[in-house]
């Protein structure tokens, strides 16, 4: 079956099974191996892209799902709230492993995009389920105040 979707701005379509996780296709398909695997659960974070402007996790996500879909994966980020993480990441050196640092930003630009000065609530709410086996999370969390206080110049 022939799926067409925009993944990064670009116009894609793929002749894969319907029900193949969107993290396949991207990955496999695609060769966007920036969004990552982890668990294939949708308990991790690792996966995590932005299907139609809000974060979502792709190894769930059966690529039928997204025919006509704007998806954005970690390759494709842009934007004010994109650089701020991003500057804010490299700034307090962030990750350690880095593995699950795609599936972070893309969870930390999407809640700055939606709230421009996130309380510690607000953040621990949408980075929820995004697990660091390196226990960053004090300064992922700093890293977003950080990069909040960017966007508000």
């Amino acid at each position: 079956m022939t799926i067409s979707f925009t993944v990064n701005g670009e116009e894609r379509s793929v002749d894969v099974d319907p029900d193949t996780p969107l993290l396949w296709v991207l990955r496999d398909e695609l060769r966007l191996t920036g969004t990552k695997f982890g668990c294939g659960i949708a308990q991790c974070g690792a996966c995590t892209v932005h299907l139609d402007g809000s974060p979502r996790r792709s190894c769930v996500t059966p690529v039928s799902m997204v025919e006509g879909s704007d998806i954005t994966t970690i390759e494709g980020l842009s934007g004010p709230e994109a650089e701020a993480v991003q500057a804010a990441w490299r700034a307090i050196d962030v990750p350690q492993c880095g593995y699950c640092q795609s599936g972070q930003v893309m969870s930390a630009t999407a809640l700055l995009q939606q709230v421009s000065s996130p309380s510690d609530e607000d953040i621990d709410n949408a980075m929820a389920g995004n697990i660091c086996r390196c226990a960053t999370y004090v300064r992922i969390r700093q890293a977003i105040h950080d990069a909040a206080r960017t966007l508000e110049g």
